[in-house]
């Protein structure tokens, strides 16, 4: 049986943040001044990963539902200090618009985009990397998609927290060396550690090293909990007064970390078209929005991949070095 190609699975909201406050809005403008920094910022960070990476089959993840209620009812401080005042999320005033625009070109390429109700772009991205035959990479700047992370199914992470341009391609043994702790124990670890850009207080007085040695001695945040209730177990005593004292909120915080890996999702056109889906939109959208030389790149490197040969792994990109690094 002929081997699959690398499928790419793309984390859509972390590209076009990245995208929207790397380049600034003066730099990237319609003719009437609308600010499209986010749009030529996005493609042009794909078209770069295709060009770099070859993948044949491709499906960016967009959040349906970026606080879904299921965690919000599991964890409160979930994601709050990012609502609005109206509700919504807390996004800048001239992003918003520039999303619709990004789902356009992608339509006008014959790119293959999925959301869910009730989920966020993580959890689609995680069942994807499930279902899909791999090899599969997903990228993303979302640290919590290490749990992800699966050499036997080859699924990697091209973690992009420092750029497309330095991506670090991780499999397990870089997660492990990052953070000390197997890539399937991320959610443990993270709930331990706290992530306060989504949240989560983790619990007061454990870092990233006192999370990991915890994990690796109890194997994950359950072992932990049950040790709690064992006078034999070893514990420091302010450790233990520390874990006694977060046990409400470690009961659920695995589960709100972890990637919802059963999303339903409708069969989806995998396939990485060599040419637009429908060239005549795609040239009418480039000249309303002053995109030219994003989309003609991204054009050119959906056109070269047929030509070339996959490198999946061997593509250009960092491994994935032992270090701590910011989420997103």
């Amino acid at each position: 049986m002929a081997q699959q190609t690398p499928i790419m699975l793309v984390d859509a909201p972390s590209l076009y943040f990245r995208a929207y406050f790397g380049i600034p809005e003066s730099a990237a403008k319609t003719a009437d001044g609308q600010p499209v920094n986010a749009v030529r910022g996005f493609l042009d960070m794909l078209a770069q990963l295709v060009r770099t990476r070859q993948p044949g089959r491709l499906v960016c993840a967009m959040d349906h539902d970026w606080r879904p209620q299921w965690r919000v009812a599991l964890l409160p401080s979930y994601k709050a200090h990012r609502v609005a005042p109206e509700g919504g999320e807390v996004v800048p005033d001239t992003l918003s618009p520039q999303v619709p625009m990004i789902l356009e070109v992608l339509d006008a390429l014959g790119v293959t985009v999925v959301g869910a109700t009730g989920y966020e772009a993580d959890d689609v991205l995680g069942t994807l990397s499930v279902s899909q035959p791999g090899p599969v990479e997903v990228v993303s700047g979302d640290r919590d998609l290490f749990q992800l992370v699966d050499d036997e199914r080859g699924v990697r992470l091209l973690y992009i927290g420092r750029g497309v341009a330095k991506l670090e391609d991780c499999d397990d043994a870089a997660v492990r060396a990052r953070y000390g702790i197997p890539a399937r124990r991320y959610a443990e670890f993270a709930a331990l550690r706290g992530d306060p850009s989504d949240g989560l207080p983790g619990v007061a007085g454990v870092g990233e090293k006192t999370a990991a040695r915890l994990i690796e001695r109890y194997g994950d945040v359950a072992g932990v909990l049950a040790a709690l209730d064992d006078p034999a177990s070893g514990f420091a005593p302010g450790l233990r007064t520390k874990l006694a004292a977060a046990r409400d909120y470690l009961a659920v915080a695995p589960k709100v970390v972890r990637v919802a890996l059963d999303v339903p999702l409708p069969p989806l056109p995998t396939e990485l078209p060599t040419a637009p889906a429908h060239p005549e939109r795609l040239i009418e959208l480039a000249e309303r929005w002053n995109l030219a030389g994003s989309t003609r790149r991204l054009v050119d490197a959906l056109a070269n991949r047929a030509a070339l040969p996959a490198p999946g792994a061997g593509a250009p990109g960092d491994a994935c070095p032992g270090r701590s690094s910011s989420g997103h």
